[in-house]
């Protein structure tokens, strides 16, 4: 099967592609998804996590504390760097048994750290959707309330705009309206239904 990965900085749009694709059947398997499940209480991930940061960052109900957590991380590179020894080799796992029990006719994995790290291996097509820098920032801000500072750290620990566009087989831009990134979505699809037949 035709493995599609679908990335962009955070703000850029992404899972309103990936949604509009899943109107058309298409099975989305969704990293930010994926992360969820193997931090869910009772997985190995939490409790290394936990052993790792501490008990603080658990909710009272032995969930994670996604957003302290995420605070912490993202102001301190070696911490975010541990956090992902833990975790992303379980994402990776999930990516792959979601993506072997797909039954459309190509299949999407959406990621935002699609070309940064090996997750690039697991699909044969490259989508980035691509939008300014300020409008990542303005929509994010919007979207997450969160602070401009935040945000801004959270795109300097993503790949930078140029490096995502050069290392991308197709680029959808979303600078502008809704519709407009629905019918490029509609030109999109048609292109991968072709490539996914002669696959």
């Amino acid at each position: 099967m035709l493995r599609v990965g679908i990335t962009g900085g955070i703000g850029s749009g992404k899972t309103a592609l990936t949604d509009w694709l899943a109107t058309q059947g298409i099975v989305i398997v969704d990293a930010d998804l994926a992360a969820r499940v193997v931090v869910e209480p009772g997985q190995p991930a939490l409790a290394k996590i936990t052993e790792a940061f501490g008990a603080e960052f658990l909710l009272p109900d032995g969930q994670l504390d996604r957003a302290a957590l995420r605070q912490r991380v993202f102001s301190d590179e070696n911490q975010r760097k541990a956090l992902e020894a833990i975790t992303h080799p379980r994402i990776r796992d999930e990516l792959v048994r979601q993506m072997s029990v797909a039954d459309s006719p190509y299949v999407v994995m959406s990621s935002p750290l699609l070309l940064e790290n090996s997750q690039s291996d697991m699909v044969d097509v490259s989508v980035v959707v691509d939008v300014p820098e300020t409008l990542q920032i303005e929509r994010t801000m919007a979207r997450d309330q969160n602070n401009r500072q935040l945000v801004e750290q959270i795109m300097a620990a993503q790949l930078d705009r140029e490096t995502r566009i050069a290392r991308s087989d197709i680029v959808i831009d979303n600078s502008t309206s809704l519709d407009a990134l629905y019918e490029r979505a509609a030109v999109l699809h048609e292109t991968l239904l072709a490539r996914a037949v002669a696959y």
